[in-house]
């Protein structure tokens, strides 16, 4: 099969004709008809996921049509139109039986752990587990773009925020982390305050729902902005990019009893953040991550989609093919893209 592959980490990213992934007992095979290409895969490139092993093939936002199962599986058959968390779970260990799949002891990460979706077909193990039906009003572009960020998006506003009507909601970071967050926060029914360096970003925040617009390069402090336009602070915050400054602000602007959700990842000089653990004591803060979602939580997501609370396709900046795939991931790091791009030509 064709895929985008890397035989080291900051080396060259180049098509390649692969070998075909053979199914398990309890994988599926999956024709993948679109993939996300997300930070996360840039950061895996880079070598700052211990779990790749070289050479690879990443991408884990992925929907696409089952084309063969393995002998175990029961809920699955070729020809379903399915989509996938990019953290899937055993099935079996602790955090799995708890209902905690995306925290699983062994977990599953196309993209990661195995070989991923920037391939014409992908395996994908515990299939039984975490496969999810994709409603036929949802098509595979959309689906995909739903990948890591949106999911994961959806869990830090609804399963640990528990945002509510009316509560104020601050997103550091519009990329396809933050604008899914604003979209999802909104259709909760906060008031969403955006931060960004980019004014072409906030103004796509403001069309997904923000209504307050930060330049984090034009004003001063970050926190007191915010504290000013919600009169007391944030309620919940979430830092979508991933940063030493990021992430104090995100804290640094809650009021008393506020949410911190860190959903950016943390890499390099960033991984271990300054944060004013003296207001976390005296305000009673919470600080909370996000990482990914279970495959049984998107029935509440799909029911919001199709009745049009929650529009995801709004978020695609565009869309590209395989070839294009390896110059896009490696100057990902330069945030020209606005949106989320997807990959559908194969």
């Amino acid at each position: 099969m064709k895929a985008i592959l890397y035989e080291k980490f900051r080396g060259p990213v180049e098509i390649h004709q692969v070998r075909n992934p053979k199914v398990l007992a309890d994988s599926v095979i999956v024709k993948v008809e679109a993939t996300g290409l997300c930070r996360s895969d840039w950061h895996g490139w880079m070598g700052h996921d211990p779990d790749i092993i070289l050479p690879h093939v990443p991408g884990h936002e992925l929907a696409g049509v089952i084309m063969q199962t393995g002998t175990e599986i029961r809920n699955w058959k070729p020809g379903d139109r399915v989509t996938v968390p990019f953290v899937s779970g055993c099935g079996h260990c602790p955090e799995c039986v708890s209902g905690n799949h995306q925290v699983c002891d062994n977990q599953f990460q196309p993209g990661f752990t195995a070989w991923g979706s920037f391939a014409e077909f992908v395996e994908i193990k515990y299939a039984d587990v975490n496969l999810v039906k994709l409603p036929d009003e949802i098509d595979f572009v959309t689906a995909a773009s739903l990948g890591c960020r949106f999911i994961t998006s959806f869990r830090a506003v609804i399963d640990q925020g528990k945002v509510s009507t009316g509560q104020w909601v601050a997103v550091h970071g519009c990329g396809g982390v933050g604008l899914s967050a604003i979209m999802i926060a909104t259709a909760a029914g906060a008031n969403v305050v955006a931060v960004d360096i980019d004014d072409t970003k906030l103004q796509l925040a403001k069309k997904v729902g923000a209504i307050a617009l930060v330049n984090s390069r034009k004003v001063k402090n970050v926190p007191e902005e915010i504290k000013k336009l919600t009169t007391r602070g944030a309620h919940v915050s979430i830092d979508a990019l991933g940063s030493q400054e990021t992430c104090f602000n995100s804290v640094s602007c809650l009021r008393k009893r506020g949410k911190h959700i860190q959903i950016g990842l943390m890499t390099g000089d960033h991984k271990h953040p300054k944060i004013p653990m003296d207001m976390v004591v005296a305000h009673e803060l919470e600080i909370l991550g996000s990482h990914g979602m279970q495959a049984f939580r998107y029935t509440e997501m799909f029911e919001m989609i199709k009745v049009g609370k929650l529009k995801p396709e709004l978020l695609v900046g565009k869309t590209i093919s395989l070839e294009e795939t390896a110059d896009a991931l490696v100057n990902m790091d330069e945030f020209e893209n606005l949106g989320v791009t997807v990959i559908d030509k194969f």
